[in-house]
C-alpha cells in the first residue's frame, strides 16, 4: 500500500472540464482530475507516485516534498 505523499497538492473546480483539477506544483506536469473533491485527491495520490515512479526508471530527479508553497 502506498503512503500519502507529503507534496502540496491544489485542487480546484473546472467549469471547462467539469470536473476538480488536483494540481502538484512541485513535480512538473503532474496533475488529476476527478468528479468529486476527494476523487480528485485520490487520483493525485496515484499520479504522484507514478510520475515519481517513472523519474526514477528514467533516471530523472526526483523533488524534495517541501509541503507548503507560497505564490504570490
Amino acid at each position: 500500500m502506498k503512503t500519502m505523499s507529503k507534496y502540496e497538492i491544489i485542487i480546484y473546480w473546472s467549469d471547462g472540464d467539469n470536473s476538480f483539477i488536483a494540481e502538484v506544483p512541485e513535480l512538473p506536469g503532474c496533475m488529476a482530475d476527478g468528479k468529486t473533491y476527494q476523487e480528485a485527491l485520490s487520483n493525485a495520490e496515484v499520479i504522484i507516485n507514478e510520475w515519481i515512479e517513472t523519474a526514477k526508471e528514467l533516471g530523472r530527479e526526483v523533488p524534495q516534498a517541501k509541503g507548503r508553497l507560497m505564490f504570490a
